[in-house]
C-alpha cells in the first residue's frame, strides 16, 4: 500500500512543484509550501476519515501523503536562502510552512469529521 501511494504522490510533487514554482518570481519556494500544505491537508482528512482503516492510512497517509511533501526540502531550501543572504525570506518561509501545513492539517480534519 505504500509503494502504490509513493507511487502517485511523488511524481505529483515533483510536477506540482514545477508548475507552481515556474508562475512565481520569488525567492521564496511556494512549490514546496504548496505540496507540504496539500498533503498536510489530505493527511488530515485521511486521519479522520479512515481512523480504523490501516491499509488506507498506509496508501493515503504514509504512501501518497510521506511521498507527496518534503520536510527535508524545506529544511533546505530555509538554509539555503539564509546562505544566500535572505534570511527575511528565511524566517517566512519557516512561519508559511509550519504554519500553512498544521492549518492545512486541522482543516482537513474538521472537514472530514464533520462528514464523516
Amino acid at each position: 500500500m505504500v509503494l502504490l501511494g509513493a507511487a502517485v504522490g511523488a511524481p505529483l510533487r515533483y510536477v506540482t512543484d514545477l508548475l507552481v514554482q515556474s508562475r512565481h518570481d520569488s525567492v521564496l519556494p511556494w512549490g514546496t509550501l504548496a505540496v507540504n500544505a496539500g498533503g498536510s491537508l489530505v493527511l488530515g482528512a485521511a486521519a479522520a476519515a479512515l481512523p480504523d482503516q490501516q491499509w488506507a492510512l498506509a496508501l493515503v497517509g504514509t504512501g501518497f501523503c510521506g511521498a507527496l511533501t518534503t520536510f527535508s526540502t524545506f529544511g533546505f531550501e530555509t538554509v539555503r536562502l539564509a546562505q544566500d543572504g535572505w534570511v527575511k525570506a528565511s524566517l517566512a518561509n519557516v512561519v508559511l510552512g509550519v504554519g500553512l501545513s498544521l492549518a492545512a492539517c486541522a482543516l482537513g480534519w474538521w472537514v472530514a469529521a464533520a462528514v464523516v
